[in-house]
């Protein structure tokens, strides 16, 4: 079954960055993006070394950095933090870089969606961001008579953990400024079914 392209409206709630080695970030209001993702960040670069992500590579092979940015829902955070039964779960915590609105089921945004955005700057899609018992244990951090966060959140942020992508056209992006989100076209492979 194939869907057509479509295009959604969105806009612009949070803008972060790192401010040092780790992926705990902080509000900013506006991100300038190079075609190495943001300048200095933790994520930033043309390439990035393998970790768990990519059992099929030794761990620290040099491989092209499709993760150059972290986008995540308001919507989808409120639904982790309700199910982990917390107070909040912040953006920063958990290293997003862009907090989006307008956008339901963001986290299931399908691979090559194009967010365009007013003032220029167009992002790619790589794929979903599988939630990590690192981040997990940044939130767990903030509610310290919690133990059970950092496990529980690899299953509460399944398909809510937000978006990896890649600056395809640099530029800057600021609070509150409005995109366009193009999906392609989608169909199911599967290698069984006739044509």
């Amino acid at each position: 079954m194939r869907k057509p392209a479509i295009k959604l409206k969105g806009t612009v709630a949070g803008l972060y960055r790192t401010e040092a080695k780790g992926f705990v970030t902080s509000p900013v209001d506006r991100l300038d993006l190079g075609f190495d993702g943001i300048a200095a960040d933790a994520h930033g670069g043309p390439t990035r070394k393998t970790g768990g992500r990519e059992p099929w590579y030794p761990r620290g092979t040099e491989i092209r950095n499709e993760r150059q940015l972290s986008i995540l829902s308001l919507n989808e955070l409120a639904e982790v933090a309700e199910t982990l039964a917390i107070p909040e779960l912040r953006p920063e915590w958990i290293g997003g870089n862009l907090t989006l609105e307008g956008i339901p089921r963001l986290s299931e945004l399908p691979p090559r969606t194009l967010l365009f955005f007013e003032n220029g700057v167009t992002i790619k899609i790589d794929g979903d961001n599988g939630p990590c018992r690192l981040s997990g244990r940044s939130i767990a951090q903030h509610y310290p008579e919690r133990t059970d966060i950092e496990f529980d959140f690899v299953k509460a942020a399944k398909h809510k953990r937000g978006l990896v992508a890649w600056v395809e056209k640099p530029g800057s992006i600021s609070l509150g400024e409005a995109f366009e989100a193009r999906l392609p076209e989608q169909w199911i492979y599967d290698p069984n079914e006739e044509r």
